[in-house]
């Protein structure tokens, strides 16, 4: 069978604390048992995922499949989309089996049993992606980008607190809060003329809804409309937010008078 009629499935044995590991091999099986040729490798590390992407994507596979969290499908994602200059349709499908797993949640984040089945259904839908060029290439996303709290929350539980799951983000936001920064942060979108230079506890561009999990960060999202959902909290302090932190988890924050939302095409950063 050629290459683009295989899936082929990435597995990252670390992704979910080492629970990707365990369950990887039956959920693949399952597929391969309802006749769905799969091919699979295991990435090793950081950045490896994307290096097996990119080197399937030359070798002619145009189905893919994540198995692992939001982590493993971005690298792959950037694997087969980034440096090139045009890319043909493809298929990412997704096992969740990482830690967050946050963008199914706009969907229907029912497990890895209801993923499996899914793929097996061949339910499919499109989505956009966000392009970030930068000085030295570019970056996709299919969930989101930010700057300020919400990227030093990320890095920072990517960092230290992998291992705790989904409690791991929690213990990332109280810590960031302790060290708190508000910055400005020069930009504009569309047709704006002026530099927008306000500072910010965060911006976040946003395609889908989540993050960290369960963190209703931009509400309006949508993932098929076209639009980057770009959501900005003012220079909040420390006790206005932790009183209002709930309101990350339930989309309200967007209604906060420091917290601002608008759907944009394209933006600029000075």
């Amino acid at each position: 069978m050629h290459q683009t009629q295989r899936l082929f499935a990435i597995v990252n044995p670390a992704a979910g604390g080492g629970r990707s590991a365990k369950l990887a091999g039956p959920a693949l099986a399952r597929l391969r048992q309802n006749k769905l040729q799969v091919d699979s490798v295991a990435s090793t590390g950081p950045g490896h995922a994307l290096e097996l992407a990119r080197e399937a994507y030359d070798q002619g596979y145009r189905q893919f499949l994540a198995v692992g969290g939001d982590g493993t499908a971005h690298e792959i994602l950037n694997g087969v989309f980034a440096g090139r200059r045009s890319v043909e349709r493809v298929t990412l499908g997704f096992l969740p089996l990482g830690t967050g797993n946050s963008f199914l949640r706009d969907f229907a984040n029912n497990g890895a049993e209801a993923a499996a089945q899914a793929i097996l259904d061949q339910r499919k839908r499109a989505i956009d992606l966000i392009r970030l060029n930068h000085a030295t290439g570019e970056v996709f996303s299919f969930n989101l980008l930010s700057v300020g709290f919400t990227a030093d929350v990320a890095a920072l539980t990517n960092r230290a607190f992998k291992a705790f799951g989904p409690l791991g983000y929690l213990l990332g936001v109280f810590v960031r809060v302790v060290q708190l920064h508000r910055r400005s942060f020069a930009l504009r979108c569309d047709e704006d003329q002026e530099w927008d230079e306000r500072r910010s506890l965060f911006l976040t561009f946003n395609n889908s809804k989540y993050t960290g999990g369960t963190m209703l960060i931009a509400p309006e999202a949508d993932p098929a409309d076209g639009l980057i959902e770009f959501v900005r909290w003012g220079p909040i302090g420390r006790l206005g937010l932790l009183r209002n932190l709930p309101r990350l988890y339930d989309g309200s924050h967007v209604h906060h008078p420091l917290a601002s939302r608008r759907a944009v095409r394209h933006v600029e950063f000075n």
